[in-house]
This record gives C-alpha cells, structure tokens and sequence, in this order.
C-alpha cells in the first residue's frame, strides 16, 4: 500500500490549506483514515479521522477550525484546514486502517504557520 500526500506549505496565522492523501497499491476494504501530525520534539498525535460510514472525530485542537472528509471510490482523504496558527505547524501523516487490521502510513507533508 502506497500513501500519496500533498497539499502542505507555508502559510500566514488565519491561512487554509488543504491536504490530500491518496492510497494506491493492494487494498483492502478500509475501515478509517485518518491525519496525524507531529510536531519538533513532540510525539505524533491523532489531528482527525473519519471511518467508513462517515463518521468523524477530532482533537480538542483543531474542532471548529479542521474538517476531514474522504472519498471512498478514490481512496482518498482530504483535511481541509482553517484559520491556521503557528501551533498547527507540524509534519501531518496520514494513516489508513484495513478491515484486515492492517495499518499503513504516508511518508508526511509539511505545514508551516509563520508570518
């Protein structure tokens, strides 16, 4: 399994960005996927998910600013991100999860919130 991810960058405090991520390769059924970010010296912490059905979930962070959506038929996830500030800055993984169990990740894309 091959995750593709795009969308990140530079950005003032208020920005957008909308991130993508694409999985390709031997696929099974998928159950969720998800954005994860990591921040310098910080471990790597869930930002959202959305499973199959639709339904998603956020940190606390990011609620009301952030919105994750997914296309089923493209195997793809988006994380469509709102008035940014230099606390988001951070390396966003995607993830998938397999009704097999399996977990794949993406390689990361950077998103930086600086004036």
């Amino acid at each position: 399994v091959q995750l593709q991810a795009s969308g990140g960058g530079l950005v003032q405090p208020g920005g957008s960005l909308r991130l993508s991520c694409a999985a390709s390769g031997r696929i099974f059924s998928i159950s969720a996927m998800g954005w994860y970010r990591q921040a310098p010296g910080k471990q790597r912490d869930l930002v959202a998910r959305i499973t199959r059905s639709g339904s998603t979930d956020y940190a606390d962070s990011v609620k009301g600013r952030f919105t994750i959506s997914r296309d089923n038929a493209k195997n793809t996830v988006y994380l469509q991100m709102y008035a940014l500030k230099p606390e988001d800055t951070a390396v966003y993984y995607c993830n998938i999860q397999e009704v097999t169990g399996r977990d794949s990740w993406g390689a990361g894309t950077l998103v930086t919130v600086s004036s």
